[in-house]
């Protein structure tokens, strides 16, 4: 007498939530159009980067990405600091670059979708600016995540390890549960430090085939 077959059931993934970056991982890269906008000035490429990194914490950028100052008083500190490190530039210019390419991925949110459809938690986690400033796009795609965590509400920007620990308490996740995208190697730097599992952003296509081999299904 053959014996009935069972059903074998697949084995949960051990990730309860993904957590994506917005500019350049769902939305277009602001890395990109800085670097195009240096070209096109003749600043050395990664000047940009350099000011923000180099002014840190108490820097005009680090300050506006915590909601601390404002678009004028930001826009005034930051040419300033530009300036002092040795190159001028147009800080509006600069941001209306920046939010040309801030559109959605299409494959990014279908791979949003799909995780969602199975069950998992998404969320945002973004250094954006103050509701002051001109959206880049990005508060539109709420209603994509389970939830939204903006350093401008929070008064916290990666890579402060207090911002990923507060998207982790709000979804109820432990850190080793959780993906974390994003196209900045600092940021994703402290969240492994933290325990979470980590995909760096810079080909989209490369970036969801990493993400499909964790997750363990087809994300397009």
């Amino acid at each position: 007498m053959t014996e009935p077959t069972r059903e074998t059931e697949e084995p949960s993934p051990p990730f309860r939530a993904v957590i994506f970056d917005l500019g350049g991982v769902v939305l277009g890269s602001p890395l990109h159009a800085i670097a195009s906008f240096e070209r096109e000035l003749g600043i050395p490429a990664g000047f940009v980067n350099r000011v923000v990194v180099d002014t840190g914490a108490s820097g005009a950028w680090a300050r506006h990405e915590r909601g601390e100052l404002a678009r004028e008083h930001f826009m005034r500190e930051f040419s300033g600091e530009c300036q002092s490190a040795g190159h001028a530039l147009s800080v509006p210019d600069l941001f209306d670059r920046m939010a040309e390419v801030s559109h959605p991925r299409p494959r990014m949110l279908e791979a949003i979708r799909r995780i969602r459809a199975r069950g998992l938690l998404t969320a945002a986690l973004t250094n954006n600016f103050p509701s002051d400033a001109e959206d880049s796009g990005g508060r539109a795609l709420r209603a994509c995540f389970d939830d939204f965590f903006e350093s401008s509400v929070l008064g916290l920007h990666k890579p402060d390890p207090r911002i990923y620990q507060h998207a982790c308490r709000a979804l109820n996740v432990a850190p080793n549960e959780s993906i974390f995208l994003d196209d900045i190697g600092r940021n994703l730097k402290a969240a492994r430090a933290l325990g979470m599992s980590t995909i760096k952003v810079e080909e989209p296509a490369t970036a969801l085939g990493q993400l499909e081999a964790l997750l363990g299904f087809a994300l397009g």
